[in-house]
């Protein structure tokens, strides 16, 4: 005999699974460009005279779209890209650091909380991440890059954790927990202490680059690799994804929070105020270990 729902009971179709989630064909974020087909979402950066910097707003619909996406099983896979010849610059100078200098604890742990939730909706989201990366790919925009799945590059993509330069810890939106095991521990130590330049032949050998390819094959080398991912298993990838991240020995949720004070707290020395102001003075920064 085969047991039957009351007629009465719950009907398992009335749930439906993009409750939170986007409409891909129809989305018009106000902070980058989105373009949806085949399964596949791209997001490009898009303020190309700037090379295509983050503002709080900017992070804040990234942050939010990447969350959303987790109820979005129409999308399987997302190209991140930025306009022009330059992936990103990262935070704003004068719209996000000049700010900065001028805010109280609260504020500055709100802020940096605000961009490590960012790292974690995009490693939250279920569709593999690819980032096609082509010049400046530095700060927050090396972090974005970092917390995307797969990263083609061009020869002439340049990649640095430069939080050190304005100041700050090198640890940055999980750049800590995440960094070191892409390329190692001792390459993650040099590039955070010293937030030198890596550049695009080093990014491929230590594994930071699954692949460098010609400025006039990025898009499509990561829009064909995409496309692929999105015509395999999108819930077997999503479950690859979810234990790739969780399967590490630390939570990157506390890690993130860990560095999100830590940051904070750098936020209010004097070394991170003397970068903003020989910035604007075109000079270079006296760091005084204050």
């Amino acid at each position: 005999m085969t047991a039957t729902a009351p007629a009465d009971g719950p009907d398992p179709a009335a749930f439906d699974v993009r409750v939170g989630g986007l409409e891909p064909e129809t989305f018009a974020p106000a902070h980058f460009r989105w373009a949806f087909g085949q399964g596949v979402a791209t997001i490009t950066l898009d303020r190309p005279a700037r090379k295509n910097p983050f503002t709080f707003a900017s992070y804040a619909e990234l942050r939010d779209t990447f969350r959303a996406l987790a109820y979005t099983p129409d999308v399987k896979a997302v190209v991140i890209a930025g306009a022009g010849d330059n992936f990103s610059s990262g935070g704003d100078v004068h719209e996000i650091i000049g700010p900065l200098t001028a805010m109280a604890m609260p504020q500055l742990l709100a802020f940096t909380r605000l961009t490590g939730d960012l790292v974690k909706a995009m490693r939250g989201c279920p569709q593999p991440l690819i980032a096609a990366l082509d010049g400046v790919c530095v700060g927050a925009g090396a972090i974005v890059a970092m917390a995307c799945d797969i990263r083609f590059a061009t020869p002439e993509t340049r990649t640095a954790f430069l939080f050190t330069r304005v100041g700050l810890a090198g640890c940055d939106m999980g750049a800590c927990a995440m960094l070191p095991r892409i390329i190692g521990q001792g390459r993650a130590s040099e590039l955070l202490y010293t937030g030198r330049t890596m550049t695009a032949e080093e990014g491929e050998r230590w594994g930071f680059h699954n692949r460098l390819v010609d400025r006039a094959e990025l898009a499509q080398t990561a829009q064909r690799f995409a496309a692929d991912l999105a015509a395999g298993p999108s819930f077997a990838h999503g479950m690859t994804k979810t234990q790739l991240h969780t399967e590490w020995a630390m939570g990157l949720d506390a890690a993130i929070e860990a560095e999100a004070q830590a940051q904070a707290i750098c936020m209010q020395t004097r070394d991170f105020a003397r970068a903003y102001e020989a910035f604007v003075a075109k000079a270079r920064p006296a760091f005084g270990g204050d």
